[in-house]
């Protein structure tokens, strides 16, 4: 059971409102991150904040790394995870403040209280268990990299990477910001889809028109957004955009099938979502298109006016929130070329289409199963748990990993404890003292083991 002092740290972490994507909220970061650094601090390591450049005359979140020397000779790891969360929004359908941890029935309810302030800090707590009882001659050099923007595409954090190479070197880089499988069965993460986004903006009159003297001249700004994402996919539900999928590698066999062993059923999606999991192209499986295939989606359409009642109007622009998750063998620079293609090509007419607020992120990878790290972890998992672990290949992205593998040469391993009922990025998220004593034990273990 948690005890009351990792309790009250961990409350205290989770009241920082730290929405890195909002500027409003820059001052909430760099306070979170300096508690984050004064707690390194204490458990022995060497601490700084890492300023990011201004960029667009906009400042970004602190960039917070730590390091503590291990023996000689020993490995080095290099831990990764983020302090900022995403924003509360709809409020309203919080039943507790969203940052005001609050407990019940063995869950914590609050945001970040999973993604990532939970997974992280439980990590580091486990990690500060390592250390209190390692023996002399078995401690590694550890190191710590924890951002403020991962929920918005970690741009300073990858824009830094390559100038931080000698500081992050490492061996083994350890992430915990995932899901385990089924009941908290432990996962490996063997490869991640990678993430690009970006705003389409259409323009068209002038000004609001009234719909009544202007309707039927005037182009409209909210049909024609909605017919141009739809232009997007084809009735099969598979993506038309031409070139998207240029040099997408396919899964092997023995990753295909390793998938599928660990898939949710249909049902399972059903109960988790409330509708059939019918996104997506026709005729693949669930873990194909979640694990294996690239994806375009909608993420909001914003026209016109929303209040109650009625107010006729044409409005005079709109604009389309865009995400794409990437598979090895896509480049975030490839696919967004290809996507502003297809909307140019598209542009209903009487408008004026434009793309901003572009972010390239990161592209997708996939790691090798006979990795010498995976077996380490799945020896450590077993003795964690005697049904062993699964190997996922994660829909959702940590855009950042695949730059810090390169950057730092360390093997990445990816092991969380999220679940469904977590409900991150949506309103009452919350996570359990089980699974946070799940991802401490495990960091423990597995710096144990090395």
């Amino acid at each position: 059971m948690m005890e009351p002092s990792v309790k009250s740290e961990y409350f205290d972490l989770l009241r920082f409102e730290t929405v890195g994507a909002d500027p409003n909220r820059l001052r909430d970061c760099v306070n979170c991150a300096t508690w984050l650094r004064r707690w390194l601090e204490a458990i022995g390591f060497t601490s700084e904040l890492l300023m990011p450049p201004v960029a667009d005359g906009k400042a970004a979140p602190p960039v917070l790394f730590a390091e503590r020397k291990g023996d000689e000779g020993s490995h080095t790891v290099l831990v990764y995870g983020h302090y900022d969360v995403q924003p509360a929004d709809p409020v309203d359908e919080w039943k507790t403040p969203p940052f005001e941890p609050t407990e019940k029935d063995g869950r914590v309810y609050c945001r970040g209280s999973q993604d990532d302030k939970g997974q992280s800090f439980a990590f580091l707590c486990g990690v500060r268990d390592f250390l209190a009882s390692a023996k002399p001659g078995h401690i590694p050099t550890i190191k710590v990299v924890l951002e403020g923007q991962e929920e918005s595409g970690s741009a300073a954090l990858i824009a830094m990477a390559p100038d931080l190479r000698r500081k992050i070197a490492a061996d083994l880089l350890l992430v915990c910001d995932t899901s385990a499988a089924a009941d908290l069965r432990p996962a490996i993460v063997a490869g991640l889809r990678g993430v690009s986004h970006f705003t389409v903006r259409l323009d068209g009159p002038n000004r609001d028109l009234h719909s009544g003297e202007y309707g039927g001249i005037a182009p409209n700004p909210a049909q024609a957004i909605a017919e141009l994402v739809a232009s997007l996919h084809n009735p099969d539900g598979s993506i038309s955009v031409a070139g998207f999928r240029d040099g997408v590698e396919p899964p092997t066999e023995p990753e295909r099938r390793a998938a599928e062993a660990a898939a949710l059923s249909d049902n399972d999606y059903y109960n988790d979502i409330g509708c059939e999991p019918v996104g997506g192209q026709q005729g693949k499986t669930v873990t194909q298109r979640n694990s294996f295939e690239p994806t375009i989606e909608v993420n909001g359409i914003h026209s016109g006016y929303g209040g109650p009642g009625a107010k006729t109007v044409i409005p005079s622009s709109a604009f389309a929130k865009i995400s794409m998750r990437l598979v090895p063998g896509q480049t975030p620079r490839g696919v967004i070329a290809a996507v502003k293609r297809h909307l140019e090509d598209k542009c209903p007419r009487g408008m004026k289409l434009t793309v901003e607020e572009v972010n390239e992120g990161a592209p997708g990878f996939r790691l090798p199963l006979a990795s010498p790290a995976f077996r380490l972890a799945a020896s450590v998992l077993e003795e964690m748990d005697p049904r062993g672990p699964v190997f996922q290949w994660d829909g959702a992205s940590i855009p950042v990993v695949s730059v810090l593998k390169t950057a730092s040469g360390a093997a990445p391993l990816i092991v969380g404890w999220g679940q469904p009922e977590d409900r991150i990025h949506s309103p009452n998220e919350s996570y359990s003292f089980r699974q946070f004593d799940r991802a401490r034990e495990w960091a423990r273990k597995i710096l144990e083991a090395l």
